[in-house]
């Protein structure tokens, strides 16, 4: 039980304020209280609560003690009086001084779990003669009562109070602190930007959008809906409406045209929508009809459907178009090489080192190419990236067209102490159409016929598939002569391989000491994901292909390969490679392209290298690593966008552009800029 300030019963309150411990009204109340302590002290027995002067005691009382009594009735209820005589009978009267030596006021009172005061006060009488006067405090919950300094219960008190105090500063912290972050909250929400869900209105611009192509959309939505409302006008024989309708469509097309931001729009822009609104909001009035808009709306959106997918058709046609094209700037130099080529005298046009051609312990290179400025950055970057460039030897082969300029390029620019040494791929009087398949098979009617006319029509919104069968590379041996690499260099052990799309970033004279454990091809696989698998690129369907080959083999890259020519030579890969194109003649088997037969004839004989020797992608997938770009030996644009073209990827087209020399007078003059 805690002690409590004042006595209910007897309504007397303490004087914070003045200071005084015994203020004029306790003290009076104590003098009336004071003879009752006396005579109940004295062995008065109150028994009847009802009448206290029905006593049997009451003849012991003089006519002073029941004045007292009389007066007492009137102040206290019978629970006081009953406390008040169960203490004088166990302890004697009360003491005064008790109060006055203790410095507290005799306003205290002890609160228990109930509110009655005979369960919660119990005073104990005061020896005087102690030093320490003692408070006996009767705990309900317990059968024994235990003595407490009054002094300590005030601490005691004080401490408590403080703590409440504390307690009740952390609480209202806490509550300003919820106030102050719902207040925060209701800020930040004030400034979310709604502009995702849109600020304007197709009827009217209500509201500034910070997009810089808000009021173009808006023209166009505006259009789209006039479009819808003009029709049904038409239907429902509104002429007037349909002819404004009619006049405020043109000027909007016209005020729009192909703008694609609103710094593209004319300044009487927000009048032609203000006026446009005004007509949409009279049509909406006299038209409305939601079967009839949902129904426009949607054959619109099924026109747009259709006109979509035509122009992806057409997009993808010419995106394949400008891949498989020269531009003007590399025709330019090849011209233009090739005409001084023409005008040098006979000992002019040889190259030095002519002796290295042949030297099987030096580090050949096989290149293929008919693209003059794509084949010197072949040649320049794997220079530059050698340790010693002396040991290198370049084998070019090109056609009849590039092959002046070719040789004219290098006598200009010669790579340094490497050697290197051009061909013409049509003085190869060995590959004539009796000794190679494909040959013969592009020399036939039925082949000519598969090109360029049967199924494949001409227009542009055909799509992209007729001009995968008008590749040109799918016609030239340039492509094909991959495969007679131990015919054209025949004194050769090892030759490297390389596309023309691809830069040098490393020496690669590590690749000639790759143990390739009796097999014929060195290559990076590429079966990371289902594509680059059998399957992708071979007709399974075919019983021969479905009995011969896994599905799920992992393909490989041509582009950089380390080929052993004594095992090809041993395990007569040519021959492998007539034998498929023999049974491919009604390309039931494949389709084009040099990479299917590639991954039938080295099936089984091909050594997976390490991929940080080439990495592929970089004419096609935006979302290489930059670090294994970095990383690579070689970086293979391989795919549509190749680094000459304008549609080349510009975070990649660096690695390829470095290694050009754009101060020579050639390419000025020929306007090849980065």
């Amino acid at each position: 039980m805690a002690l409590k300030r004042g006595l209910s019963s007897a309504g007397v309150q303490r004087n914070r304020a003045s200071g005084s411990r015994f203020p004029v009204a306790i003290l009076i109340f104590f003098s009336l209280l004071v003879p009752l302590i006396f005579f109940v002290g004295r062995g008065l027995h109150i028994s009847d609560q009802n009448d206290i002067l029905s006593s049997p005691g009451e003849k012991n009382v003089d006519w002073r003690e029941r004045l007292a009594l009389q007066h007492v009735k009137s102040l206290f209820s019978k629970e006081v009086i009953d406390v008040i005589a169960a203490n004088t009978n166990d302890m004697g009267p009360l003491s005064l001084d008790f109060f006055r030596k203790n410095n507290l006021s005799a306003s205290w009172k002890v609160n228990g779990e109930k509110t009655s005061i005979t369960d919660k006060i119990n005073f104990t009488a005061v020896d005087a003669r102690q030093e320490t006067p003692k408070v006996k405090v009767d705990v309900s919950s317990g059968d024994h009562a235990q003595l407490v300094d009054p002094a300590k219960l005030a601490r005691r008190q004080l401490r408590e109070k403080r703590r409440e105090k504390r307690a009740n500063e952390l609480v209202q912290q806490d509550d300003e602190s919820i106030v102050k972050l719902e207040n925060a909250a209701i800020e930040r929400s004030k400034s979310v930007d709604s502009s995702v869900l849109g600020k304007y209105s197709i009827w009217r611009k209500e509201n500034e959008n910070e997009n810089s192509d808000s009021t173009v959309r808006l023209i166009r939505d505006q259009i789209i809906m006039a479009r819808v409302y003009l029709s049904i006008a038409k239907m429902k024989n509104k002429l007037d409406l349909f002819q404004q309708l009619q006049t405020r469509l043109k000027e909007s097309q016209r005020s729009v045209g192909d703008a694609t931001a609103d710094a593209d729009l004319s300044q009487s822009a927000p009048e032609k929508i203000k006026a446009m609104g005004q007509v949409l909001s009279k049509a909406r009035e006299q038209l409305y009809d939601c079967n009839l808009v949902t129904g426009k709306l949607r054959a619109m959106l099924q026109t747009a459907d259709e006109q979509v997918r035509s122009l992806k058709k057409q997009s993808t046609f010419l995106s394949q178009l400008a891949a498989k094209t020269i531009p003007n700037g590399i025709h330019c130099l090849s011209m233009r090489l090739t005409i001084d080529y023409y005008l040098l005298s006979p000992e002019k046009r040889k190259f030095p080192r002519s002796e290295n051609l042949e030297n099987p312990n030096l580090y050949h290179y096989a290149l293929f190419s008919d693209n003059v400025l794509a084949a010197s950055v072949v040649v320049n970057s794997t220079v530059t990236n050698a340790k010693d460039p002396s040991k290198h030897v370049f084998h070019l082969v090109t056609d009849k067209l590039n092959f002046g300029a070719m040789n004219m390029w290098f006598l200009l620019n010669p790579p340094g102490k490497a050697t290197i040494h051009v061909e013409n791929v049509d003085e190869f009087k060995w590959l004539n159409s009796s000794y190679c398949p494909v040959l013969r098979q592009l020399e036939s009617a039925a082949m000519k016929n598969y090109y360029f006319k049967a199924d494949h029509p001409t227009t542009l919104s055909s799509g992209a598939s007729n001009l995968k069968y008008r590749n040109p590379k799918y016609l030239s041996m340039l492509n094909h002569l991959r495969f007679y690499l131990p015919q054209v260099y025949p004194k050769l052990d090892k030759i490297l391989f390389l596309d023309d799309d691809i830069v040098v970033q490393k020496d690669l004279t590590g690749l000639w000491a790759v143990d390739l454990h009796g097999k014929v091809n060195g290559a990076v696989e590429t079966c990371g994901e289902s594509f680059h698998r059998f399957d992708k690129y071979l007709n399974f369907s075919n019983p021969h292909i479905a009995r011969n080959f896994d599905p799920n083999a992992c393909g490989w890259a041509y582009g950089m390969n380390m080929f052993d020519l004594k095992e090809w030579k041993k395990k007569d890969i040519t021959g492998i490679y007539h034998k498929w194109q023999n049974m491919n003649e009604d390309r039931t088997l494949w389709k084009l392209g040099t990479l299917p037969p590639g991954l039938i004839t080295f099936y089984g004989l091909t050594h997976p290298l390490q991929k940080s020797w080439h990495v592929l992608g970089l004419g096609y997938n935006p979302s290489l690593d930059r670090s294994e770009i970095d990383n690579a030996a070689v970086v293979h644009y391989n795919g549509n966008m190749k680094p000459w073209l304008e549609l080349a990827m510009t975070k990649y087209r660096g690695y390829w552009t470095k290694y050009i020399k754009y101060d020579h007078p050639y390419i000025r003059s020929c306007k090849l800029s980065q």
